[in-house]
């Protein structure tokens, strides 16, 4: 429910002479993704009748204007309810054509909270930066926003002085903004990666293979980082990504015994997504016994100092990362939305998966349908547009299974043969 953002219960005045709690709320009611339809409810005699289409689209879009506006208010209050009431919409609603036109002022606002706002705002905007690549797709506008975000997004992420809700919430936005914007430019990808690294690997073991001592708020950081780059590691050319494995691979290994049951998880998944694209490029590519014995301790640990919950989600995960790195064995799980669905049938798949729904949250599936983008990637292609015919032919499970994992695959090699052209850079 869309309507939880805290940002919309501030109740601080803005421009339109309403509460940012009553924009925040017309904003998101209009965007709930419970309905499909374009229907406003408004305060004026007849109120209850459903608007035509094309008056509830106006004054939707009038509600976003004002919220834009309001993201220049003198008000870190105001500032952040708009944001919130945003990234609801945002994820709720494609609002491609109506961002276009207002993508450069929505990017130079975005860039002044990230620069001069307070940690809850920056780690907010950072969110909106990621959420506003998504919609806008991987086309040149998208790619020109990247470049104006990219700088300040790394800066905020390394800095040490920086509240660490705002540097992880720019870990997750630089690698979906990377992802979406760049996966043609090789240069920004590996300057990307290079600042991601410089944040998880802190928490690589010293010389004498000792872990250090984890800082408060510092494992939900590594966390993320170590997500966005595992997300840029899947652009990358077979000739980078034989380089990575030999740097990261053990010493990774080394920091799954983290005191941190969330970064183990994300290390453990990690590892198993570089062991996948390893014996994609390699089929003698091998892990190493060690590992596996690792992960059978993580996958029935039974220490009473964890918590009963962390020890369950940790052997869970733990057992499909083994199962796979013995048998080659991924677990499947098929996606549904509308009369659609994709299958998350490899750890690629489920990393990409998991990033976008990271970023869009609860609009995940509303994107899966309508986004460009989002089919493009998961091999959908255009939207449907149902009627008896679509429904008299439908095909079969396997088949469509077959289609989606081939698509995927296909677009995947494809971008990568791009970059292997451009191995010099990487």
């Amino acid at each position: 429910d869309f309507g939880l953002y805290k940002g919309g219960r501030n109740g601080v005045k803005g421009g339109s002479g309403a509460s940012d709690d009553d924009l925040a709320s017309d904003v998101l009611s209009h965007y709930s993704s419970a309905s499909e339809n374009a229907s406003v409810l408004d305060d004026s005699p007849g109120a209850g009748e459903p608007l035509d289409e094309q008056t509830a689209q106006e004054e939707t879009e009038d509600k976003l204007k004002q919220c834009i506006d309001n993201l220049m208010d003198k008000s870190a209050k105001t500032r952040l309810a708009a944001l919130e009431s945003l990234r609801g919409a945002f994820s709720s609603r494609l609002l491609c054509d109506f961002l276009t036109e207002r993508r450069l002022t929505i990017s130079d606002c975005l860039e002044r909270s990230l620069r001069k706002g307070g940690g809850e705002e920056q780690a907010a905007a950072a969110t909106v930066c990621a959420q506003l690549c998504v919609q806008l797709g991987g086309g040149d506008e998208s790619e020109e926003g990247f470049k104006i975000l990219r700088p300040v997004l790394s800066a905020i992420m390394i800095d040490g002085c920086a509240s660490v809700a705002a540097r992880q919430s720019c870990a997750s936005a630089l690698g979906m903004c990377c992802y979406v914007s760049a996966a043609e430019d090789g240069e920004d990808l590996v300057k990307s990666m290079s600042h991601l690294e410089s944040v998880f690997t802190t928490s690589y073991p010293n010389f004498e293979g000792t872990l250090p001592t984890p800082k408060a708020g510092t494992p939900g950081l590594h966390s993320a980082a170590l997500h966005a780059w595992a997300l840029l590691v899947t652009l990358c050319p077979a000739s980078r990504l034989t380089v990575l494995l030999d740097i990261h691979l053990l010493k990774l290994q080394a920091c799954l015994e983290s005191s941190d049951v969330n970064y183990r998880i994300a290390v453990g998944e990690t590892i198993a997504l570089l062991v996948e694209l390893g014996r994609d490029i390699d089929r003698e590519f091998e892990d190493s016994d060690m590992l596996c014995e690792c992960l059978k301790g993580l996958a029935t640990d039974g220490n009473k100092h964890r918590a009963k919950n962390d020890r369950r989600k940790q052997r869970s995960i733990f057992r499909e990362v083994l199962h796979y790195i013995e048998n080659e064995d991924f677990t499947e799980e098929k996606i549904r939305f509308g009369v659609e669905g994709i299958y998350i049938d490899s750890w690629m798949r489920r990393r990409v998966y998991d990033a976008f729904k990271e970023v869009l949250e609860s609009g995940v599936r509303h994107h899966l349908q309508f986004n460009p983008l989002l089919r493009d990637i998961f091999g959908l292609g255009p939207p449907l547009i149902l009627d008896s015919s679509v429904k008299a032919s439908k095909i079969s499970r396997f088949e469509k299974h077959l289609f989606n994992s081939a698509a995927f695959k296909a677009r995947t090699k494809l971008r990568n043969k791009v970059r292997d052209k451009r191995a010099d850079v990487m």
